[in-house]
């Protein structure tokens, strides 16, 4: 497989549990953003292919660096390049994606929380670090912005994690605290969540919620405006769903917002930043 297409999943950017360049975004700045989500995207794709060998996978990887680099024919990498340099914005925080998407094909298990935190670095905080570079904020944002973007891939680990364990093999529940809990790998594959998988659930929740502490107060430093009210909705969306997985069973009921459910709880959000703009 050298073709990227023959990777795709057919997914998009409304597909995802969380906005991504919303209409709360600047209108200028949401095709940078897409072309950015394109790419991870495709990357995604290539990582998560259930028919691609991992040496096709991790070639097709090596393209779409190749073509981010410039030398190469991989369409998303090419497109993202461009706005870069149209940006005048740094290639890191895709090659650091890069790196996350690898792992996903080489490594199935995390042994711990400090694994998973380090997965996240290169998985999740980039995202946000891209965004906050396009609007030319500061980067002393980037610890509160690592704070939710990792909360919010932790929340999809813990949301799919019977389905990514049946149809990939990719556990990403860390294997010590399932056995805190008393639960196994194995526990992954029932129609139903044991008492002990329920346990380990939640307490990971807990420290999901506590990510979500230290990100708090990262929508009302942004200084563009527009964005900060889309961290605010993505922020009581991540909160939301972190308390819903304290209380439902992910391998058998749905946890993720239905649409109506996830535009009332972003408007909760955005309203609240708002709010404090006139305190």
């Amino acid at each position: 497989m050298t073709d990227a297409a023959a990777f795709a999943s057919g997914k998009g950017h409304r597909d995802e549990n969380f906005p991504v360049a919303s209409w709360l975004v600047r209108r200028e700045l949401r095709a940078p953003i897409l072309a950015f989500y394109r790419f991870a995207r495709a990357a995604d794709d290539v990582a998560d292919h259930p028919g691609a060998a991992p040496d096709q996978k991790l070639a097709q990887l090596a393209r779409m660096e190749a073509a981010l680099r410039g030398d190469g024919g991989n369409a998303e990498g090419m497109a993202l390049r461009a706005v870069l340099q149209a940006h005048s914005l740094t290639d890191q925080h895709a090659l650091d994606l890069l790196e996350a998407f690898r792992r996903d094909v080489t490594k199935k298990r995390y042994a711990d929380w400090a694994e998973l935190m380090d997965y996240c670095r290169y998985s999740a905080a980039p995202v946000g670090r891209f965004v906050l570079d396009l609007h030319g904020e500061a980067r002393t944002l980037w610890p509160a912005n690592d704070a939710l973007c990792t909360a919010l891939q932790v929340i999809n680990h813990l949301q799919d994690c019977g389905k990514d364990h049946r149809a990939l093999d990719r556990v990403y529940i860390p294997l010590d605290a399932l056995a805190a809990q008393g639960a196994a790998v194995d526990d992954l594959a029932a129609t139903c969540a044991s008492p002990a998988l329920l346990r380990t659930i939640e307490a990971l929740a807990g420290r999901t919620a506590d990510l979500l502490g230290q990100s708090r107060g990262f929508a009302p430093a942004i200084a563009d405006r527009r964005l900060a009210l889309e961290v605010g909705a993505i922020q009581a969306l991540a909160e939301d769903l972190t308390t819903r997985l304290t209380r439902r069973d992910p391998l058998s009921q749905r946890v993720h917002h239905r649409p109506v459910e996830a535009a009332g709880v972003s408007l909760r959000g955005a309203f609240k930043v708002a709010i404090g703009w006139l305190g």
